[in-house]
């Protein structure tokens, strides 16, 4: 039924699904970690191997995000990667393609922004864009990475939907990580995507306007119906996942998995590649006899509220984990469960701060972030929020 299964990097694994979703229109412009997508991409084309498809170098990544706004718009699907200041830049344009709906697939090699200049992992570029209207969806390992962008079309062209999707892969850890991935059976994948099929498209015969001026009369009801297709997506989301599942014979997408949450009295809560070690810590820990479970977020916009109240109902505490930091807050992640959970449940949620700048976040950290969950069930004094592994003598005095 399947396809061959080969030990390539992530990067490769993500450009050998675009091959197979047909992509009409690759835009591309270098930034450490995501290079070698576009790179592996080119270099199919020019092989032959993706044939049809227009390769555009652009000047930068702002160049980028409008190469493949424009393609949309004219009824192409198309693709793009980006990280770090490259999504920065990109910024503007990505606020108008989903304002536009139209359905882009963008992977983020997720990288630290500046400044300090950092090369290395953390969640905080994607999650400085969590709020222009672009679906988010966060891998743990090289096969979910590329099994989510093949989804993400899906997703996205689905006429319930309509919005970009940007499929999050931790820069290095999964970019250029080398593992088995099962690779694509190009006639599978047809069943499964059928050919982009846009309700509006440029042309001359036909001519539309997108994109233009919205008075105050009618702005705020194009927002909100890009906020109302974020929330169809939500079962739309749900729905690819398990036909991809019934089609490849492997779960990889959904709004959030659960690993040991049967009988959980606290629980682990991140998105991306550390959920691996997640798990092993909860291992170690339930072989201790100690009642940890691990819940990932795989949707992050739409926001899966009612998933995670499901998937916690049970737990007395609540640890989430977040690569970013929302200056002057805590980690977005905790704050948006906080906010999902309120009224909701009983739970004790901890904020933690870890991993940002590609500091190595061990299965020891993992262990005393859930026995600070367990003392606090125990009634002891544990801080809400905490900056885990902080060096404080590189600091300040008084910092």
């Amino acid at each position: 039924m399947a396809a061959k299964m080969k030990v390539i990097e992530g990067s490769m694994a993500v450009a050998e699904a675009v091959k197979a979703c047909r992509p009409a229109v690759v835009s591309a412009y270098p930034i450490t970690p995501q290079t070698h997508i576009v790179e592996d991409i080119s270099q199919m084309i020019a092989d032959g191997e993706l044939q049809n498809c227009e390769y555009v170098r652009t000047e930068s990544e702002f160049g980028a995000a409008s190469m493949i706004q424009g393609a949309e718009a004219a009824g192409a699907r198309s693709f793009s990667a980006t990280s770090s200041q490259g999504a920065v830049l990109m910024y503007e344009v990505l606020f108008s393609i989903a304002g536009m709906r139209l359905p882009c697939v963008i992977a983020m090699a997720n990288r630290s922004v500046s400044s300090p200049l950092s090369i290395w992992n953390d969640h905080q570029d994607a999650i400085s864009a969590r709020d222009n209207g672009w679906i988010q969806l966060w891998a743990e390992d090289n096969q979910e990475a590329a099994d989510m962008i093949i989804q993400a079309y899906k997703i996205g062209e689905d006429h319930r939907v309509l919005l970009p999707v940007m499929v999050n892969l931790d820069g290095f850890i999964i970019t250029h990580t080398y593992e088995p991935v099962e690779l694509y059976d190009q006639k599978m994948v047809d069943e499964f995507l059928p050919p982009y099929s846009p309700v509006y498209a440029l042309d001359p015969k036909n001519p539309v306007t997108m994109g233009s001026l919205a008075q105050p009369e009618v702005y705020t009801e194009a927002r909100y119906m890009v906020h109302q297709a974020q929330m169809k997506a939500k079962e739309v989301i749900e729905e690819v996942a398990l036909e991809f599942k019934k089609k490849f014979g492997r779960y990889g997408g959904g709004l959030i998995d659960a690993y040991r949450m049967e009988d959980a009295e606290v629980a682990l809560i991140a998105m991306g590649s550390i959920i691996g070690t997640m798990k092993d810590a909860v291992d170690e820990m339930r072989a201790e006899g100690m009642p940890v479970g691990v819940v990932k977020v795989r949707s992050y916009r739409p926001f899966p509220a009612e998933a995670l109240r499901a998937a916690l109902k049970d737990v007395k505490c609540a640890c989430v984990i977040d690569r970013d930091i929302s200056m002057g807050m805590e980690g977005a992640l905790f704050t948006d469960l906080k906010a999902a959970l309120y009224g909701k449940s009983k739970a004790d949620i901890l904020g933690f701060i870890a991993g940002m700048g590609g500091r190595d976040i061990t299965i020891d950290d993992f262990k005393g972030m859930a026995r600070k969950g367990f003392a606090r069930i125990r009634g002891e004094k544990v801080t809400d929020m905490e900056w885990c592994k902080l060096d404080t003598d590189i600091l300040p005095e008084g910092s």
